[in-house]
């Protein structure tokens, strides 16, 4: 951290020497230093007075990561566990950077001083999101589309369904996560009551169906906050983009679909598309970032998944209904 008076000191022994490195001989500071602090100078940036600066670090834009995990685990998270985690989401810097960030925020964590809202940083392997949207109407019968965001990756799912009943909705996520490669540490979505079947003193009370299918495929399932779709955008979007892309309406022109396996095609279609072009904020394309995630995956391989015992229930993703088969996704 740099004061006002050291700052001007610097800036001073340029403009005497007019070379960054004997100026810094002068300031006692590094000639990187004093060339970033002419710079900022140029661009109108100078502190005001009183004001005290501090570098930007390495660091900085994964603090928030940080809080989270000394908010979740109340303080408790080591500091070498960080480290280990923010490697895994691209962090280059030091060990030493990291224990003083984690120590600084245990500190604040200590006195009471926590964040509230938060910037969400994803974690590789962690955050998996789902919510239906209405699909187009085959013979004068109205489809769900199924649409599924890995979050780190934004590798994309959308599987086409007659119903969304609790059969269904596990097939689906079984299909999802053979697709993904593995299963995440949480499934994500709103509050249906294939989820939520109630909520007592504010907590969420899990339909024991959905309970038992996440303890199958060693999952959590956690819902968002009611009427927040904030808090599952992601999943949001992906159903806005397949609603748009596969739905026919006067604005998109697309025919109408006559048959169920016109309609499957055309998912297929979809994903291949939406997962093999760069992500705008990646800007990468999933199908490519999903290979690193799925090193993050749960590690029981896909051939292990499979659907829990539903008694004599169907899963209904066909124009008939049929006892689940399960196949991997294009």
């Amino acid at each position: 951290m740099k004061s006002r008076e050291e700052v001007m000191e610097i800036l001073e022994a340029f403009d005497l020497t007019g070379s960054y490195r004997d100026a810094a001989e002068l300031a006692g500071c590094s000639h990187h230093t004093v060339e970033g602090w002419v710079a900022r100078r140029d661009r109108g940036e100078l502190p005001v007075p009183g004001e005290v600066v501090e570098r930007p670090k390495l660091i900085d834009e994964y603090m928030p990561k940080i809080e989270e995990w000394v908010d979740r685990s109340n303080g408790k998270i080591r500091a070498d566990v960080a480290f280990d985690k923010l490697v895994a989401l691209g962090f280059v810097g030091s060990d030493r950077t990291v224990r003083r960030a984690v120590a600084r925020v245990k500190d604040n964590h200590r006195r009471g001083r926590r964040r509230v809202y938060r910037p969400w940083v994803v974690e590789p392997g962690m955050w998996a999101q789902w919510d239906w949207g209405q699909g187009p109407t085959i013979g004068g019968r109205a489809t769900n589309l199924f649409c599924a965001w890995l979050a780190w990756s934004r590798f994309r799912v959308v599987i086409p369904t007659w119903d969304r009943t609790m059969p269904t909705l596990i097939g689906c996520l079984d299909q999802a996560m053979r697709a993904f490669g593995g299963g995440p540490t949480y499934w994500l979505t709103d509050n249906e009551k294939t989820v939520t079947v109630d909520h007592v003193a504010g907590i969420a009370v899990r339909h024991q169906m959905i309970v038992a299918a996440g303890a199958h495929y060693g999952v959590t399932i956690a819902t968002c906050v009611p009427f927040d779709p904030e808090s599952k955008g992601g999943s949001e979007a992906t159903v806005r983009v397949a609603k748009a892309d596969l739905v026919p309406t006067a604005a998109n022109l697309l025919p109408a679909y006559r048959t169920w396996g016109q309609l499957t095609a055309a998912c297929d279609a979809f994903m291949v598309e939406v997962n093999a072009r760069d992500h705008r904020a990646t800007r990468r394309a999933p199908s490519s970032m999903l290979a690193d995630e799925r090193q993050r995956l749960h590690s029981r391989s896909v051939r292990q998944l499979g659907i829990p015992s539903l008694g004599r229930a169907q899963v209904r993703v066909g124009p008939m209904d049929r006892r689940y088969e399960p196949r991997v996704c294009a």
